[in-house]
């Protein structure tokens, strides 16, 4: 279950110590991308600079009211038109395309937009306050009993494994598709980090893997300044 957390209301509402203005995010995204082996282009804060997180979230919210599985893929289109395509996901025209992308009726989609997804994003924002989530990331892990185990931050896949089975020991894996192919298939897009966790790689391996699988036109290269992302291959004609 996804909620948003609103990280930033305005700038002119924004607390943060080492970030006070658009111009200043450009270079953490950067930084980020190289700690974190991810293809982020801060960019964007230099060429067209989001004013709030608050649309986007909104817009998750009416994502979820339609459909809990497009969702999350609508959550992913949007993050990676932000993070890799140096979009500015304020604009609506970036919504209703991440929406269109995804399979969602966009009409209903906007008209949820407008109405009750802000009012959902609002309980997200208290039920943020209720349990002191003061930073993004956070994972909480709740169990059936409500015993809870709490993640902050971005951490390693094991860090994320190792507290779900702490409330629930006998937790099974789901194996991840057999091919190659069929893992970018499922999943649409993955950057080199991606494909290599899943596949349980060196991201030199998984790098070579798919630059295979681009030569066999079953993948697509979408490169950016920090790293690429692979995209499923689009049918031809």
């Amino acid at each position: 279950e996804y909620r948003m957390g609103g990280l930033l209301k305005s700038w002119e509402s924004y607390g943060g110590s080492d970030v006070r203005s658009a111009a200043d995010v450009a270079h953490h995204w950067d930084e980020a991308s190289l700690l974190y082996g991810m293809p982020i282009d801060g960019d964007v804060w230099k060429e067209d600079p989001l004013a709030s997180s608050y649309p986007p979230s909104i817009a998750v919210k009416a994502a979820q009211l339609q459909d809990s599985e497009k969702a999350v893929r609508f959550l992913r289109r949007i993050r990676e038109m932000v993070f890799v395509e140096k979009k500015n996901i304020t604009r609506w025209e970036h919504l209703a395309q991440a929406a269109l992308d995804t399979g969602l009726e966009v009409v209903q989609f906007k008209k949820d937009y407008d109405t009750k997804a802000k009012d959902l994003f609002e309980e997200d924002l208290e039920k943020a306050k209720e349990r002191s989530v003061r930073g993004f990331p956070t994972i909480f892990f709740i169990d059936e009993e409500e015993n809870q185990f709490k993640v902050y931050g971005s951490k390693p896949y094991e860090v994320y494994e190792q507290a779900l089975l702490k409330l629930v020991p006998n937790a099974v894996a789901k194996p991840v598709p057999a091919s190659y192919e069929t893992v970018l298939h499922h999943y649409g897009s993955l950057t080199t980090k991606e494909f290599a966790v899943l596949n349980n790689k060196s991201e030199k391996e998984a790098e070579t893997i798919l630059a295979y699988l681009q030569q066999r036109n079953e993948a697509e290269k979408f490169d950016t300044k920090n790293g690429p992302l692979w995209r499923k291959a689009t049918a031809k004609g």
